[in-house]
């Protein structure tokens, strides 16, 4: 077989990687710095023989493709294994490259936007495989109800979750610009990764390219509730279909119901096409349910039938308002907090659905843009809706690369702008100030898109014993 090599494995989007090579017929090897669950539990499903450290020994002799990620890490000046691999004579590639190259001759969505695009690649892909379509697809997260992230799929549709955040070290184009997709979802444009595009204009301009290369026969289905779409959404050459549940749009959702199970009427042009059910949270799930039905109804993919039976049999994703307890009598559920805007739809959707309890957040300031003195702003009001802030340290990888905001800083600013914050730094900490904050009526949400240096992993099953 051939052998390719993955470093930095354990990010969801490498190991998906990993996945479709192995469904492509490679043998896949990989290494990282550190590994925790789910991720490791991923890998080591996958098969995958993964060293941990980055050393140049880890690199198989009889190597042919090299794969090396964006993380901060992963630099080759100061990273001897990406050194080693520069210096082979194998083939070093991105990971966008050979997600582009292995999606060749398939119809390529790709759904895009500063928040949502992991709901809504499952929430396409789900949906596709529940009603036996086979699909590709490449999602940058855990779907509960699939096996697995990726899957090269024996239908015509490969349905991929496009990233704006640079390519790799030396290539700083945004990821998604190397897919060239037929049809693209725009879920919305917000200022994010502050830390690589420093303006709002640096920020539009990969969206903008992107919409510009599609084909006319293509489609892009924009969501009209917000702005930032609603800005750039001509620039395409592409059929154009919209979607939303606040403002006039082709594809909406009426009627809807909050509860456990929410409920409400998908419309196209105001006529009822089927009713949906969904367990997922808040209104903007409702948004994203709605975004996907209408590429998958306006490309026949799929009957309303078939949609309507799959959504209602989808679970969501992992760290995206998922619960994490079923035993305790406080509520608690993992949020994906890697920028404002899914900050603040997670406060939304918890505040939504628990409107009497007081809600504690406990946050990781873990990704470049919460750490970055340029968006300390956002902390003036983002918690506004919390009666407590737990703020964990900052990360410290790539502090050196940007404005790095201290823990003090975060707190300091939360606590001005009205909402009591707290700053904790151990596991000890956080279950002592969880136990004397947490109480019948509570709801707990976790902001992160760490791990909070392990104490996530065994967050959930403390909190059912306390």
């Amino acid at each position: 077989m051939k052998k390719a090599h993955v470093i930095g494995i354990s990010g969801v989007a490498m190991s998906a990687t990993a996945k479709l090579l192995q469904d492509s017929g490679w043998s896949v090897s990989g290494s990282d710095d550190a590994c925790y669950p789910p991720a490791s539990d991923y890998v080591e499903k996958l098969g995958v023989k993964m060293s941990i450290g980055y050393k140049p020994e880890n690199i198989p002799n009889d190597t042919e493709l090299i794969v090396i990620g964006r993380n901060a890490q992963l630099n080759p000046e100061t990273n001897t294994e990406v050194q080693a691999a520069v210096n082979s004579k194998a083939r070093v590639a991105s990971y966008p490259e050979i997600l582009r190259e292995l999606s060749d001759n398939k119809h390529r969505v790709v759904v895009s936007g500063s928040y949502g695009k992991s709901t809504v690649t499952s929430l396409l892909s789900w949906v596709l495989q529940h009603a036996g379509k086979e699909p590709g697809y490449f999602i940058g997260a855990y779907p509960n109800d699939m096996e697995y992230t990726s899957a090269l799929g024996k239908g015509d549709t490969f349905i991929m979750e496009g990233d704006e955040y640079p390519t790799a070290h030396g290539d700083d184009s945004a990821k998604f610009l190397h897919y060239d997709p037929a049809d693209i979802i725009l879920t919305s444009v917000d200022h994010d990764h502050v830390n690589v595009y420093p303006t709002y204009e640096d920020y539009q301009k990969p969206f903008i390219e992107m919409l510009e290369k599609m084909p006319t026969s293509g489609l892009l289905v924009a969501c009209t509730d917000n702005e930032g779409v609603n800005e750039i959404g001509h620039n395409t050459k592409a059929g154009i279909t919209t979607y939303g549940i606040y403002n006039d749009a082709i594809w909406t959702a009426k009627n809807i119901s909050y509860g456990e199970t929410t409920s409400f009427e998908l419309r196209k042009d105001g006529i009822a096409i089927t009713n949906i059910s969904t367990t997922l949270l808040g209104a903007h799930n409702v948004q994203n349910i709605v975004g996907a039905a209408a590429l998958l109804l306006e490309r026949n993919l799929v009957t309303p039938e078939e949609l309507a039976a799959a959504l209602s049999a989808f679970n969501g994703i992992r760290r995206r308002l998922n619960r994490i307890t079923n035993t305790t009598a406080v509520p608690a559920y993992e949020g994906f907090g890697t920028s404002y805007e899914k900050a603040r739809s997670a406060i939304a959707a918890i505040r939504l659905h628990f409107p009497d309890k007081q809600m504690v957040i406990l946050f990781e300031p873990h990704t470049f843009s919460w750490r970055n003195r340029d968006a300390i702003t956002w902390y003036d009001n983002v918690f506004k809706e919390a009666t407590r802030v737990l703020v964990y340290h900052p990360a410290e990888q790539g502090a050196d690369t940007h404005k790095q905001l201290t823990q003090e800083e975060i707190t300091d600013r939360i606590n001005s702008s009205g909402t009591d914050a707290t700053s904790v730094n151990t596991q000890g900490d956080i279950h002592t100030e969880l136990t004397n904050t947490l109480n019948e009526d509570s709801v707990l949400l976790i902001l992160t898109s760490g791990n909070l240096d392990g104490t996530l992993n065994d967050l959930p099953t403390w909190l059912s014993k306390r």
